[in-house]
């Protein structure tokens, strides 16, 4: 009996009831970093903006790789725009230590 490619790229059919059904499964990802608000975000949008990019992504075994990067580019932007912000309006640590309202 021929081959399909299937088998030929050494892929397994499972017996579902008179049914042969490839094994698909996800590959495991080798990072497992925290999840911060970034990510998460970023997660959420994919999940609704982009289904396209989101299941590749899934089915490549890159999404938590690809999460991690942004969830650093988003913290390291925010706390540059923070230390922009301060020095813009003059804001010190002995301003805030003297007078936290102002």
């Amino acid at each position: 009996m021929k081959k399909t490619i299937f088998e030929e790229m050494s892929g397994i059919y499972t017996r579902a009831g008179d049914y042969y059904l490839p094994a698909l499964t996800i590959p495991i990802e080798k990072e497992n970093k925290p999840i911060g608000a970034w990510r998460q975000r970023h997660l959420h949008h994919l999940k609704q903006y982009r289904k396209a990019l989101y299941t590749n992504l899934m089915t490549s075994g890159n999404l938590n790789s690809y999460l991690s990067d942004i969830d650093e580019q988003a913290e390291k932007r925010f706390e540059l725009l923070t230390e922009q912000m301060k020095q813009t309006q003059g804001i010190t640590e002995q301003l805030k230590a003297e007078n936290a309202l102002e």
